[in-house]
């Protein structure tokens, strides 16, 4: 496996500095890194080589000149602020920040993973308190009808043709372990 780092984290700590400091180099950094998400949206929705191409093109000068900037930057402030912190969070994760130029199929945030497991990462806690061995299978139970209703919305066609095939054979619609006809 190989790490790729997000941009969205970085971005995140140099807004956070923005807005309680209003520090020139914090929004700098956020400009430059703004730059990067730009590219981003006019690769959307291209084919990896394409998009490899515009990043090598458009992206990586962006990123070699913030680079400089942030080194240059950090040797003009003092290194116990948090915007030098901010700075060498993103420095020592250089390598991995500038992976997804090189491959297309990367993405530049993983902003879209997180999103889809936030509902698990914030059942996470919920789920010691579910009392009982059997108090935690009806919570499974509830969160996989409300998961199933909510692709079932999403994909209505689909779930139709996977029901009811033509020779009338009903496939069992599985997910997070459990037959989701059991529980619809």
């Amino acid at each position: 496996m190989t790490e790729v780092a997000c941009w969205a984290h970085v971005r995140r700590k140099f807004y956070d500095i923005h807005v309680t400091s209003n520090a020139p180099i914090a929004r700098e950094a956020l400009q430059r890194i703004g730059q990067l998400f730009d590219v981003e949206r006019g690769a959307m929705g291209r084919p990896p080589e394409q998009r490899r191409f515009l990043r090598q093109r458009l992206a990586r000068p962006i990123m070699d000149d913030l680079a400089a900037f942030l080194d240059a930057s950090l040797a003009t402030i003092s290194g116990r602020s948090e915007l030098a912190k901010a700075i060498r969070y993103a420095r020592s994760r250089w390598t991995a920040l500038t992976r997804y130029l090189g491959d297309g199929t990367l993405e530049i945030s993983n902003n879209a993973a997180e999103r889809a497991i936030r509902p698990l990462a914030l059942g996470r806690k919920n789920y010691l308190f579910a009392g009982s061995d059997a108090g935690g299978e009806r919570a499974a139970a509830v969160y996989t009808l409300v998961e199933t209703c909510l692709c079932r919305a999403r994909h209505k066609a689909v779930y139709a043709d996977l029901r009811t095939m033509p020779n009338r054979v009903v496939f069992p619609i599985i997910h997070w372990g459990v037959d989701v006809r059991d529980s619809a």
